[in-house]
């Protein structure tokens, strides 16, 4: 924020530096933060983007940094997506004995009607909600705790894809928990050497549509038996 904004504040700025910290204030920030997403997703990362400005946190602090070009970036991260999806219903997913079926989301198999509704709640929930909390957020904080160190940086990439992977156990299981604490130490691994979460939200709403694509084809047992058969 720029000094002129900064006078004009219309808060004290103790305030803010309490948010940033990890002092009561700052602590409940997290708690309330970490909860919105019982109460409704993407609250978790709305919270997340009215902390980072009343706590006059820079943007690109959290990811939140303009790429050189949007366009590149949209289909970088589609490609990545798509291709990352694949690569675990083919390879990673049989390797570790999931069942082929992901029976949290068989009842959209040939489900049109369904199919609109869920695009848009992978792009703003998936893509957008959890790249701003699980990649954006936790990083942020955990590197004001314990650095940003090579050690730190891979400490703070396997938290959170443990994080990011129970998250997934109640809605999907064992499976869910492995296949999302996979994507999250290559999300995170991506983040903690790029900082930007542009590219990432682009790649994670693709790589979520694209399950939904096997799905509503019916085609998960036939991906995931295309390499072991």
């Amino acid at each position: 924020m720029k000094s002129s904004e900064a006078d004009n504040w219309p808060f004290d700025d103790e305030f803010a530096s309490r948010l940033r910290g990890f002092g009561p204030v700052g602590l409940l920030a997290i708690l309330v933060i970490l909860a919105g997403n019982l109460v409704l997703a993407p609250l978790s990362a709305l919270l997340v983007l009215a902390w980072a400005w009343r706590s006059r946190t820079p943007w690109r602090e959290i990811g939140y940094v303009q790429p050189k070009s949007w366009t590149r970036d949209l289909v970088l991260g589609v490609v990545f997506g798509t291709a990352f999806k694949v690569l675990m219903k083919a390879v990673v997913m049989p390797l570790l004995g999931a069942d082929p079926i992901n029976h949290a989301y068989h009842h959209l198999v040939g489900n049109t009607n369904a199919l609109p509704g869920m695009v848009l709640f992978l792009i703003v929930v998936a893509g957008f909600g959890e790249e701003t909390l699980f990649r954006g957020y936790l990083f942020e904080r955990l590197q004001k705790l314990v650095g940003t160190s090579a050690f730190a940086r891979v400490f703070i990439v396997l938290l959170t894809a443990a994080l990011f992977g129970v998250a997934h156990y109640p809605e999907q299981g064992l499976a869910g928990v492995q296949q999302a604490t996979a994507f999250g130490i290559v999300f995170g691994t991506v983040f903690a050497l790029t900082g930007q979460i542009w590219i990432l939200m682009c790649a994670h709403a693709a790589f979520d549509i694209t399950a939904l694509a096997i799905i509503y084809l019916d085609l998960e047992s036939w991906f995931a038996h295309l390499v072991f058969r």
